[in-house]
């Protein structure tokens, strides 16, 4: 019996400084089917990721390793490699969810606290908006 071919598997870039936390998500996106194509602390890490492993999907936090703002980090992305992107974040207050959307209007937010309840719909509508 011919074995079948394992389907393509996404590949998603984590873009996060805490490290136990971006663990977590690597695991939250292996149980979706992803596959974790890396993990960057900081903007010039994802940025460098990004060209070399053309993600499928970004996971982006805002406040980053460097003082690189990942609003812009991911608008970047969003230009450069065409990949969706899924903020997830401590920094949910309402002036900062603007300021993602006038970036990036279709890019899903979530905070860290309880966004495993929702990360499964946000990675579904971020793909399908991009």
């Amino acid at each position: 019996m011919a074995k079948r071919p394992h389907p393509h598997r996404g590949r998603a870039l984590i873009v996060e400084d805490e490290i136990f936390f971006a663990l977590n998500l690597e695991a939250d996106m292996h149980a979706l089917g992803f596959d974790v194509c890396d993990l960057a602390a900081n903007g010039h890490q994802a940025s460098m990721l990004a060209m070399s492993n053309q993600p499928d999907i970004v996971l982006m936090d805002i406040n980053l390793e460097g003082g690189r703002e990942g609003i812009e980090v991911a608008r970047w992305l969003r230009t450069v490699c065409d990949a969706p992107v899924v903020f997830i974040t401590a920094y949910s207050d309402r002036d900062t969810v603007e300021r993602i959307h006038r970036q990036l209007p279709d890019a899903p937010v979530l905070t860290k606290a309880g966004y495993q309840n929702r990360l499964a719909d946000a990675v579904a509508q971020a793909c399908r908006a991009a």
